[in-house]
This record gives structure tokens, sequence and C-alpha cells, in this order.
């Protein structure tokens, strides 16, 4: 078997290349072989530096993170680590693409470390639940300080080659048309000339100034947004404990750390949102040589709110897109709009002055449909009416050229039903993005009857072009997000006849992990907007039972829109986003109550919990046996990033799995004996339970 690390000698510089491809994952062959190298090394006398390198696309993607929570094989990363750094010889990294994660920790173990143009390093173990595991936490601020390892450790990004340089990671930058590894052996060669030996952050000492205040203030950052997850709280810590211990120390405490968090429910739910960001796409019956359509340039129908968002991701992704309005007054505003975010987010430092003026340069605004038809691909995001829509695709079947894709952003709406007002329904597609759309990470892509699979394929792969996560369902009312939050918000609005109040509910939610309730959000998102969903929604899905209860109906009647007027399910102080219980409701959902006739009752968190999630779930189940979604993962994405549902509980799928199937179809059962047909259990979910099996091990 070949070995996936090689040794070569270039006069006295010995070279260590990972040969592990796609990402040089340091699995236990890899650090074996690392080790065995840096013993020839370490015997040879004539070699008196070594230089640490990658091949493929970048030096070192990290720890293989399927070895996660299995017995430990020798060498671990961190002994690895720790005699890369003991080396009597210096040790150089020479970095490429990325260094992250171990591929990180391993580089702070050398002595040295040069990269070209392309390097990046980061510590994004935070996005699987977990803190640096081999001695990140403790290397880093010895480093470069306290706050910007912080930063990096609790940010899980990258950072690149300049602003390494800066920070003081990498000690030069190799010319980008030069020959990294001959370059990494220059300036090996130069430590040998000079005389300089190994240099180890272990040696070194953290900044004390200001300390106390720095750690006090992540802290108090972390609480906020980061709420009830674990490992960004033990990331602090480990890094005010290499203040005052060893690095070894540390580097226990690090370890012992990383253990129990591998072992958590929080970890294995982030671990399994990463895997089932790369099932997304995995499509049945589209191949992954798929050909793509070229999309080098975009339109976007319509410049509010969603629209200039939607065309800000392209332009912030580089590519230009031409935004059509029905008059100049309606895009001269969207513009300026535009303009304003983008000059808030410099503001807040987000990009720079350049980097704005580059994302606003590639924006085109017209009122003339000539002008984008020469677009790949154009997306529809005027208002949520069939009629309305049906029209503008009519409108983009004559301008548009032969072979661009035809999107909508509709969250509800027939696809088919739009695809069928042109001639090409091959073309037409739903791309739903969720507002923000220059910030919200989800797609939710929608596939037609008639929907091309090259179409398909270029979808999700733009998805992931423009930042953003794609997840490919298919046709019913609300898709995926949609459909599983009536359910859901139904039940808590039949909670509220039953017996319970606005704040008690929300306050469930909130403690489960979600930033507020359905009622809160309710009056972020508008209380007219919500009335004309429901309105959409008798006229198109008429039924003898009642899907929702008519209390949000009455307060839109009364005037009261949300937190837009300063009184919605709450009642808001002027200026403020602060939701305050108003009498005026809690006498009218009592009202509601005594005309249906329904005696008001203790309603228990506990219930809230289960009537509103199982149910959530059990919708999800139809939605799987349905075949709306290819996998339980991806409805876990759609309401991850989509509706915040909370990251530590990776999904309503997961936590369904985690909870126990079986639990959840018996707690229904129950439920659906006492509210009737609106909360019996989804077949799947029956067959799943009885069978013993998960969300996990099924796929439509």
């Amino acid at each position: 078997m070949t070995s996936p690390v090689d040794y070569e000698k270039r006069g006295h510089v010995a070279v260590i290349v990972l040969d592990n491809p796609p990402v040089n994952a340091l699995g236990i062959a890899v650090r074996q072989g690392i080790d065995a190298a840096f013993a020839k090394a370490a015997a040879d006398d004539t070699v008196q530096a070594i230089v640490l390198a990658g091949r493929n696309r970048c030096f070192c993607g990290g720890a293989d993170i399927t070895e996660f929570g299995k017995p430990r094989q020798e060498p671990s990363l961190s002994v690895l680590i720790n005699k890369i750094e003991a080396s009597e010889k210096p040790v150089v990294a020479a970095i490429h693409g990325t260094a992250v994660g171990g591929g990180c920790e391993i580089t702070l173990g050398c002595h040295y470390r040069v990269g070209d143009a392309s390097a990046r390093f980061g510590l994004p173990e935070i996005n699987l639940g977990l803190l640096p595991g081999a001695g990140g936490t403790q290397r880093l601020p010895r480093l470069i300080g306290i706050a910007p390892a912080l930063d990096i450790i609790l940010g899980g990004e990258y950072v690149d080659a300049e602003k390494a340089l800066e920070l003081g990671y990498l000690d030069a930058i190799v010319p980008a048309e030069g020959d990294l590894i001959g370059g990494a052996v220059a300036f090996a060669d130069e430590l040998i000339a000079s005389g300089k030996g190994p240099r180890r952050i272990s040696d070194m000492t953290v900044a004390g100034e200001g300390a106390a205040e720095t750690l006090s203030a992540y802290r108090d950052r972390i609480a906020k947004r980061a709420r009830g997850l674990i490992a960004p709280q033990r990331c602090i810590d480990a890094v005010e404990a290499a203040m005052s211990i060893s690095v070894a120390e540390g580097m226990q405490l690090e370890r012992k750390n990383f253990d129990e968090l591998v072992q958590s429910d929080q970890s294995k739910a982030a671990r399994h949102l990463f895997f089932a960001e790369r099932q997304a796409h995995k499509i049945p019956g589209i191949p992954r040589d798929t050909p793509l359509r070229p999309v080098k340039k975009a339109a976007v129908i319509g410049c509010g709110t969603m629209g200039r968002g939607i065309a800000m991701s392209f332009a912030n992704a580089g590519i230009p897109v031409t935004i059509l309005e029905q008059n100049h007054d309606a895009l001269d505003a969207g513009m300026t709009a535009a303009r304003k975010t983008y000059a808030g987010s410099v503001a807040r430092g987000r990009i720079t002055e350049a980097e704005m003026d580059a994302a606003f340069g590639r924006l085109t605004g017209t009122v003339d449909h000539a002008d984008i038809a020469d677009a790949d691909i154009v997306i529809e995001a005027v208002f949520e009416d069939m009629d309305l829509k049906k029209k503008v695709f009519a409108r983009l079947d004559e301008v548009c050229k032969p072979g661009a894709i035809l999107a909508t952003n509709t969250s509800t709406l027939n696809i088919d039903e739009i695809a069928a007002a042109t001639r090409r329904p091959a073309d037409v597609i739903g791309t739903h993005f969720f507002s923000p759309a220059h910030i919200m990470k989800l797609m939710e892509n929608v596939r037609g009857r008639e929907t091309a699979a090259d179409v398909i394929a270029t979808v999700m792969k733009l998805s992931k072009n423009i930042g953003k996560v794609g997840v490919m369902v298919g046709v019913c009312d609300g898709f995926v997000g949609n459909r599983m939050l009536y359910a859901y918000r139904s039940q808590a609005e039949f909670l509220l006849e039953e017996g319970a109040l606005p704040q008690q509910v929300d306050r469930v939610f909130y403690d489960f992990g979600f930033a507020m309730g359905p009622f809160a959000m309710g009056d972020l998102a508008g209380m007219d907007v919500g009335y004309m969903v429901r309105k959409h929604r008798r006229e198109t899905t008429p039924s003898n039972d009642r899907y929702s209860s008519t209390i949000a109906d009455r307060i839109y009647e009364m005037g009261r829109y949300g937190q837009k007027n300063g009184k919605g399910w709450y009642s808001y102080a002027e200026g403020s986003r602060t939701p305050e219980p108003d009498p005026e409701i809690e006498a009218l959902i009592c009202r509601v109550s005594e005309e249906f006739g329904i005696q008001r009752r203790p309603v228990s968190d506990q219930e809230i919990l289960e009537r509103c999630m199982y149910t959530h779930i059990n919708e999800g189940a139809k939605i799987l046996g349905e075949g709306i979604a290819t996998r339980a993962s991806d409805i876990d994405l759609v309401w991850v990033h989509g509706y915040g549902y909370p990251i530590g509980r990776g999904g309503p799928m997961f936590f369904a799995d985690l909870t126990g199937v079986e639990k959840i179809y018996e707690t229904m059962k129950k439920l659906h004996d006492a509210h009737g047909d609106m909360l019996r259990p989804a077949p799947l979910l029956e067959e799943l339970a009885k069978s013993g099996k998960s969300f996990a091990d099924y796929q439509s």
C-alpha cells in the first residue's frame, strides 16, 4: 500500500509531504506516516531542517472526523504535534490552500510557517460543537494574542494569507508565481545559514494586559449569540487557561473538554448537520456528472426587500445581476436601500468600502424587459399571488433567451402551475430564499414535475456558489419549511384557546433554543403577512375542519399589525422591539375560548413542547413519506438554516431520533385520540416506531 506521506531530501532539508486526497485529512495512516518521516529526518545527521507541506488542493483539511467518538489510535494528533514541536531541527510548515482544524494545529507545532497567496488558516471545530483538541486553544493565543485567537476559534472562519501575515501566524508569503515548497526550502536554508534553531510556541507566554476585560466581553457576546451552546464557553475557558498554565497542562484540559463535547448531543447534532449539507447535493435521479448550465449573469424581478436581497447575494458572489422593476420610483428606492445596506456593513466592519463598491457595481437596475434577455437565470420575487406570478412568467417566456433558467421565489405556491404559464416548463424551478436574503443561508429549491435534470443540478451548485445551503424539495403547499411551520403554529394557537397565553408558549420555544417563539415571530414578520397567507390557504385548501385558530385573524382586524405599528400579539413601547404582554389580547383569547365553548384549563410547559414539537415532527414524517423531501437530514437543514431551529438540537428529525421515534408516535396517538384527525400519526412515523428504526435510516 502506498504511504499517504512522501519523504525526500533537498540538500540539508528534509521535505515531508502529505498526500492523502482530497484534503490530506489526518487519519491514522497519515499520522503514522508523519511520525515515521520525522523520525527518519531526526536520525539523519545530514538533515539540518525540515519542511512539512501538502499536495492536492490544500495543506491539510484537518482531522478525519469519522474517527471521532472511536477508540484513539496512536500516535494521537496531540502526541504527534508535541513530537514535531520537540524537534531539535527547525521545522517549517509550507501552506497552500487551507490549513484548518487539526491541519492548523499541526502548523502551530511547527517552528515557522510560510504560505503562498492562497494560504488560509482557521480552527472551525466550533462548527462541529467542539473545541480545538490538539493544542489550538493553547498555542494560537500565545502566537497572536487572546482577542484575535478568540475571534478565530469562536468564529469558525478562515483567515487569508495577508491577514495571517499581519497577525504573525505566517512568517512569510512566498510569491504566488513561485514554487511553494521551493520557497519553504529556501526559507529553511536561511535558517540553517543564520544558525536559527527551533522557535517553539510552547515557550511563549500570553500577553495578560486587559485580558480579564477581553474575556468578559467575549463571554457576554457568546451568551447572546450562542445561547445554550456548551462549546463556545469551553473554548473561552481553555484560552483563559493558556494565560496561567503550561501548554502541556492546557492540552490536558483541552483534551478533557474535547472528549466530553464529542460525546454530547450538541456535538452529535452539529456533526449531523455537517454531513447533511454534503448529503443534500446527492439527489436521486440526478447523476453527479450531469452537465451544468452556465450562470455568468443573473436577473431578479422586483427590487423590494426580498428581490434586492437576492440580487445582493449574486453580486456578493461576483455575479453581475440586473434588477427589473415596474417603474423608476420603485427601482430608485430599492437601489438606494441596497446601497444603504452595504454602507451599514461597511460601518460595522463586515466589509471594506472597496468591497462595497465592487459588489454594488455588479448591480444594474432597469424597467425594460429587454435588458434581462441575455440573463442565464432570472429569479422572480414579486408579491405572493398566483395570477401575478403567472403573468410574470408568461412575459419571461417571451423575452428570455433559450436555455435561461426561470426561477420563482415563491414560499408556498405550486411550481407546476407557474411553469404551465410558459412554453418551457423544463426550465422552471423554485428558489425559495429566506429574508433577509443576502444574509440567510437557506435556499429551499423546488423541483417541478417537468424541471430538467441539468436545471436541478445547476441550481444546487449555484446555491453553494452564492454562499447558501441548497436543499432540493418537491411541490406541495408550503413545501417543507412552511408546511411544517403551519402544523406547529396551528397547535400553538389552539393551545391559546385551551388555556395557554402567548408569553407562556413563546417562553417554552425560547427555552428550547429558538431565538423567539411563534407569537413574537408573528409580530416581527407582520400580522398582515400572516393574515394573507391564511386567507390564501383557506381559499386553496378548503376543509370542514378548522386548521388554525381565528385569534390571529381577529388581531389583524383590530388593526394590530405587529412590530410595524407597535401592537400585535404583544404591545411594544415607542422605539422598542421588546414584547410586552397585553391585557387586551388576553381578554380576546378568553372571549374566543368562550365562543367555541372551550373550558380554559392550566396548560403545562411540557404539553406545549410535545403538542407543538411532536406535531412538527409528525408533519415532517408525512413530508418524507410523500417523497417531498429525500431524506430526514434535508428537513433538518431547512429548519436550522431557514427557521432558526436550535443548532444544538440538530433539526426536528434529528431531535426526534434522539428523543425516540416510538415515544413520539405514542404521544401522537394520545393527541389524536384527544384532538381528532389533524393530529393523526403519520404512516411513516408509525412504520418506523413499530420497526424500531429511526428517521436517519429512511430515504424516500
